[in-house]
């Protein structure tokens, strides 16, 4: 019997993206439902009680939550094809540290700057120190081709979402000196070229008109 997997999710969301690129990469089929954050569907409220959050992944009727919490159950079941996380313990802890480092340091500011529309002192701070941070990743990553090594793995799915949300200049306007961040650009570029990724990436134009609307109501506000 084939497996059910549904993922609750909303087309703009970083962390729906993440959960979708694990999917994708392993091939596995599933169903993308698209919620409502106005009118949240019955089915997220019972499946995630507690934060009423998406991405919820439903394995065959039963719930995962939290987007790096998914990405490692996915690896754990789909086991026989493209590892996201690497089969050596010290290694693994080190992708799972690095992932961690990503949700508490690099978000906190990646949302503030996409967030946040007007100019100002505050924003260029949260900037220089998101700069900071993705510094500390391109020291990370040196030469390699994805930080899992020579295959996207855990740490890549977890920062590409956000990475790319800042350079495409879709919310926030290009900040990222590509002579400065040579190594994470290049790595951003070669995870955009496959497929699992631009799969479960929103068309840029979309994003913009999104963007753009969002814009205009909070001025008639």
């Amino acid at each position: 019997m084939e497996d059910e997997v549904i993922l609750l999710n909303f087309w703009l969301s970083p962390y729906g993206m993440r959960v979708r690129i694990a999917l994708e990469e392993k091939g596995i089929k599933y169903e993308n439902r698209e919620e409502d954050f106005s009118n949240k569907s019955s089915l997220l409220l019972q499946m995630n009680p507690i934060h009423k959050k998406i991405p919820v992944l439903i394995h065959n009727g039963k719930p995962i939550c939290e987007s790096l919490v998914t990405i490692e159950y996915i690896d754990e079941v789909w086991n026989h094809q493209s590892p996201l996380l690497p089969s050596d313990p010290y290694q693994r802890s080190q992708a799972r540290f690095w992932a961690n480092y990503i949700d508490t340091k690099v978000i906190h500011y990646h949302e503030f700057v996409i967030m946040k529309t007007e100019e100002g002192e505050e924003k260029e701070a949260a900037k220089k120190e998101l700069l900071e941070h993705l510094k500390l990743l391109e020291e990370q990553l040196r030469d390699k081709p994805f930080f899992g090594g020579d295959n996207l793995g855990f740490v890549d799915v977890a920062l590409v979402p956000l990475f790319c949300w800042l350079y495409t200049n879709a919310l926030s306007g290009t900040f990222i000196d590509e002579n400065q961040y040579p190594n994470i650009i290049a790595w951003a570029k070669r995870c955009t070229d496959k497929e699992s990724v631009s799969k479960s990436f929103p068309d840029e134009n979309t994003i913009k008109r999104f963007a753009e609307e969002r814009r205009l109501l909070r001025q008639g506000e």
